[in-house]
């Protein structure tokens, strides 16, 4: 019964931190395509539009990684589980860490922009904040489709046989 609530827990939570980032994938091409440059700074930068990405997407980041390496323990004794709850917290640490490595220096760099004129460098800049976004996405969507492979191919969970 234990793996079957990590199991659950598991998926809400790593559902719950590949939202936002599917989300920012999901906007992305209008932001890039679409939006001036000072609708973009508006936006994105001076008035908050991501703020509950980080106050909410941080600590459910960190959650999903939590999660999918107590499901993996849990899961020691059946190999295919285990080797999927595995790969789910790797995927979603490394989601992570590629966060904070790609898009946490644009968030330092956003952080110094003022009001008035745009930035002689607002294209690169956006360009890698929003590229990097997209990498998190592929490596949490990853890590969320190996997490539920772990659950379905659980002994304890759904049965990949057919009914007798």
């Amino acid at each position: 019964m234990m793996r079957v609530i990590w199991g659950l827990l598991a998926l809400v939570v790593t559902a719950l931190s590949l939202g936002p980032s599917f989300a920012h994938v999901l906007e992305a091409l209008p932001r890039l395509t679409v939006w001036s440059p000072e609708l973009w700074r508006e936006t994105t930068v001076f008035n908050g539009q991501f703020r509950l990405f980080a106050v909410i997407g941080g600590p459910l980041d960190v959650g999903a990684i939590l999660v999918t390496a107590v499901l993996a323990y849990l899961m020691r004794d059946d190999r295919r589980s285990f080797w999927c709850a595995l790969a789910g917290a790797v995927f979603f640490a490394a989601s992570l860490a590629i966060w904070f490595a790609w898009v946490a220096p644009v968030n330092t760099v956003l952080a110094t922009w003022k009001p008035g004129p745009i930035p002689e460098d607002f294209h690169a800049i956006r360009n890698r904040w929003e590229t990097g976004h997209m990498v998190v996405a592929s490596v949490k969507l990853a890590g969320f489709i190996a997490t539920a492979l772990s659950v379905l191919l659980s002994r304890s969970g759904i049965s990949a046989r057919a009914p007798a």
